[in-house]
């Protein structure tokens, strides 16, 4: 006879430290303004509201299911298998975001290699071509990596949908916008 199984318990307090983690080290440590500032007489939002709200929903959720759904008879049992397809897709993320970090001033560092005059990343990270190149390749690389892991082969139509997937993304949230640095440019 199999014990019941607590994955519920388990999944809340990962999500409630996963909470804590960022309300008390993440966003302090990422963001310029607290919750609140008081500017020339009056409270204006500051940088980590929206980020701490978000905690907040995400460690209320953990909290609810450790404390109200941790007995519940039908709850799944936490396979290998998932674990390793979990883990699988934290990789791809993992690996993606780095890509998107690093390429840009890899790029840069391999055109100075034909060049008279070095160019410098963090001057070039607003230039088009430039500021989108970590971007797109990271971004396309994340998403057909992870249609892939879950269709278990990589596909043309998974790179189709990555290749895609990064050009709305910069189409929708930079090209409007002449100030807006895709991430992550705007900590290079």
């Amino acid at each position: 006879m199999q014990g019941q199984s607590r994955s519920n318990l388990y999944l809340g307090l990962l999500c409630v430290a996963f909470a804590l983690l960022l309300i008390f080290i993440w966003i302090p440590l990422d963001t310029k303004t607290g919750i609140v500032e008081k500017a020339r007489g009056k409270f204006v939002i500051g940088d980590a509201l929206a980020p701490t709200v978000a905690a907040g929903f995400i460690l209320l959720g953990g909290l609810v299911v450790s404390v109200f759904e941790r007995k519940v008879a039908d709850q799944p049992t936490i396979s290998r298998t998932q674990v390793k397809f979990v883990a699988s897709l934290t990789a791809l993320v993992i690996v993606g975001l780095a890509i998107m970090r690093f390429v840009g001033p890899a790029a840069v560092e391999i055109a100075n290699l034909f060049r008279a005059e070095p160019m410098e990343y963090r001057l070039l990270r607003a230039t088009p071509g430039w500021k989108h190149i970590g971007f797109f390749l990271g971004g396309a690389i994340m998403v057909a990596g992870l249609v892939s892991v879950v269709e278990r082969k990589l596909t043309r139509r998974a790179v189709l949908t990555g290749i895609i997937t990064a050009v709305v993304l910069i189409a929708v949230f930079d090209l409007p916008f002449e100030d807006l640095l895709l991430p992550p440019n705007g900590d290079v």
